[in-house]
């Protein structure tokens, strides 16, 4: 059980096919593109859509020939497939809806096969034992709202929450979706990721807002110059503050200073947090970490179930797999 879960883990992260759009918004009868990036990876030159509704599985729309535009979907079995087609764009050939419809509204994935290596030899014998050598990749989605609002950007609300955390808050956007980075840059250099191996980011969602929240860990001498970067369809925003992290003394524990304000950028703006919000950050903290393990333990169970169906017999996908 536990090396399925590592595998499944493993095989996941190892790999992974981009799709830039979190969202697109169009109206009835408009017309709307999905992309997808990195299909350089996959062995084979077919690339494969998927449509993903709230209530519903995943259900594959047809395949894209990612060299020429060729399409495939005699075998599939989605009830509106005749309104998809392939254009191509300056990022490759995407998925097409020439006339949005009401149901329409979902979210798509593309796909495709790779095959594992003997470089890595825990990967390759992962992949052997889940499918004799392949195993599907997949992108983060694209979700197609229909609707006649209009796009709002979302605004930016950094807080310095902790003398060892920032709180970076989005709200007021449509749609909701949102995607945080965060960035450090140390007096007149170069800004740079904020490195996961020493700061921890976790993120919360509730209807009308997001947050994510930056635990600061040890970093260098000087004066970092913190940036939270919230990308949206209605496009990129972002919020600074200026955070001292002084160097441990060698006869006192560590110590921080609180994050000072400084400027920010668009429509951002930076605020204090009173002792009350701070226990209610402290408790919803909490209640991440707990929904984070439940969820992993579900993914591992889910998992090892599809493992036990595929050895039952060949699922829809196996018709498509490059031989």
């Amino acid at each position: 059980m536990l090396f399925l879960c590592l595998c499944s883990a493993l095989v996941v992260t190892a790999a992974q096919l981009v799709q830039d759009d979190l969202t697109l918004t169009r109206r009835l009868g408009q017309t709307v593109s999905f992309s997808c990036a990195r299909t350089d990876q996959c062995y084979d030159e077919y690339v494969y859509w998927y449509q993903k509704k709230e209530t519903e599985t995943f259900r594959v729309i047809l395949d894209i020939n990612r060299n020429n535009g060729d399409i495939r979907k005699s075998y599939s079995s989605h009830p509106q497939k005749n309104d998809f087609s392939a254009v191509n764009k300056r990022k490759g050939w995407e998925l097409q809806i020439r006339k949005v419809k009401v149901d329409h509204s979902a979210s798509y994935y593309c796909s495709c096969w790779i095959r594992g290596s003997h470089r890595n030899w825990f990967l390759y014998h992962c992949v052997l034992l889940w499918g004799g050598g392949w195993y599907l990749i997949f992108g983060s989605g694209t979700k197609l709202i229909v609707t006649d609002e209009q796009v709002v950007k979302p605004v930016v609300s950094l807080y310095p929450a902790a003398s060892s955390s920032l709180l970076c808050v989005a709200s007021r956007m449509v749609p909701p979706r949102v995607r945080f980075s965060w960035k450090r840059q140390k007096d007149n250099g170069p800004a740079e990721d904020v490195p996961s191996a020493g700061d921890e980011q976790l993120e919360l969602r509730e209807p009308g807002r997001a947050a994510s929240i930056l635990l600061l860990g040890q970093p260098e001498d000087g004066l970092y110059k913190y940036s939270c970067s919230v990308q949206h369809e209605g496009g990129r925003v972002e919020a600074r503050t200026r955070a001292e992290l002084p160097a441990p003394a060698a006869s006192c524990p560590p110590s921080r200073r609180a994050a000072e304000p400084a400027a920010v950028q668009q429509e951002a703006e930076l605020v204090p947090v009173d002792p009350v919000q701070s226990r209610y950050q402290v408790k919803l903290l909490c209640l991440l970490y707990t929904a984070l393990i439940v969820k992993s333990l579900v993914y591992c169970c889910g998992l090892s179930l599809l493992r036990s169906l595929r050895d039952q017999g060949p699922s829809a996908a196996d018709y498509s797999r490059p031989h």
